[in-house]
């Protein structure tokens, strides 16, 4: 029997991230010839003892195991990171676990528990990468894509490797091969078929348009859009309209500088101008939706609506919310 597995995946690139699992996924296919039965789960929404029993039981089913724990730098308190490190230093025969974090660390005692080859830091491309990749992506399919083009994709989507691809496919089916595509195209495409998205809510709550922004928010969950992947969305913003108060408030906001941040576009900087005169700061609300998601995670789909629409009011109604209780009993 094949000897048990423990990885740590960090770092904030999902595209290559989701490459290095699929790529396990089809070693393990080869090694037992089916595919190994696949399990998920989310620190603090699982209790870990819950977790670590169903790891220690094996598979019924399958000659072999992937199990991934998402959202491990949830693990701060001793205990967790005691009986999760047990687990990680001896771990079930023919389990291949996977723990991962958008994160670039964990918790000192959890981290060590991993052996040299085990971890692996998915950082977010370089600008120069991501030009790369969007060009690369287009030659492979057919198509010309011009510099002003690019820098418009880059500006319109969040800069992962998975969001990148998922949207240059889409834009991709409303261009002509035979004409090199501009930024025109990109910006009138990418806005016109692009669905209900976390970009779209930040784009309401940077107006201060709570009734909007909740109609939005209800029906990306209505679509079975994942919170966890909304939030994503809302904290690449967030962090993007912190660099633009920085240069805002420093007077360096010029043309070269605001192309440096990815928002050489005036159309996708309008909504960083209009949050910048609600938000004076991103911090506050980037330490809001960390706290909201922690809440999310351990209070399940019960409360996940609530919870949104409490998220949002504090976010548009008070901006620089007081440390009030999220929920009052």
């Amino acid at each position: 029997m094949a000897k048990g597995t423990c990885l740590l995946f960090l770092g904030p690139e999902i595209g290559e991230k989701q490459d290095a699992i699929n790529e396990i996924r089809r070693n393990m296919t080869r090694k037992t010839g089916a595919p190994p039965e696949e399990t998920s789960f989310y620190a603090g929404e699982t209790a870990l003892p819950e977790i670590l029993s169903q790891l220690r039981n094996g598979s019924l089913f399958s000659d072999s195991r992937l199990v991934f724990i998402k959202s491990a730098e949830v693990y701060k308190k001793k205990e967790e990171i005691e009986s999760l490190a047990a687990y990680i230093r001896a771990p079930q025969t023919d389990t291949t676990l996977i723990l991962m974090s958008e994160n670039s660390s964990l918790a000192k005692g959890l981290e060590g528990a991993f052996t040299a080859g085990t971890k692996r830091i998915f950082w977010e491309l370089f600008e120069n990468r991501k030009t790369e990749w969007v060009e690369a992506f287009f030659i492979r399919a057919g198509y010309r894509v011009g510099e002003e083009a690019v820098e418009t994709i880059l500006e319109m989507v969040e800069n992962n490797t998975d969001a990148l691809g998922r949207e240059c496919s889409r834009l991709m089916l409303f261009l002509d091969k035979e004409k090199p595509v501009t930024a025109r195209d990109v910006e009138e495409w990418l806005s016109h078929t692009r669905e209900e998205s976390a970009f779209s809510l930040f784009s309401r709550i940077a107006r201060g348009d709570l009734s909007k922004s909740v109609e939005i928010l209800h029906t990306l969950l209505a679509a079975k859009q994942p919170s966890i992947s909304v939030l994503a969305g809302l904290t690449w913003c967030f962090r993007k309209l912190r660099d633009y108060l920085h240069l805002s408030q420093s007077g360096w906001e010029t043309e070269l500088e605001l192309k440096k941040i990815g928002l050489g576009s005036s159309k996708v900087r309008r909504d960083y101008v209009e949050a910048a005169r609600l938000f004076s700061e991103a911090d506050t609300a980037l330490s809001l939706i960390a706290e909201f998601e922690v809440l999310l995670r351990s209070s399940g789909s019960a409360l996940e609506l609530i919870l949104w629409d409490l998220l949002l009011y504090r976010l548009i109604r008070n901006p620089d919310h007081p440390r009030e209780k999220w929920m009052y009993y």
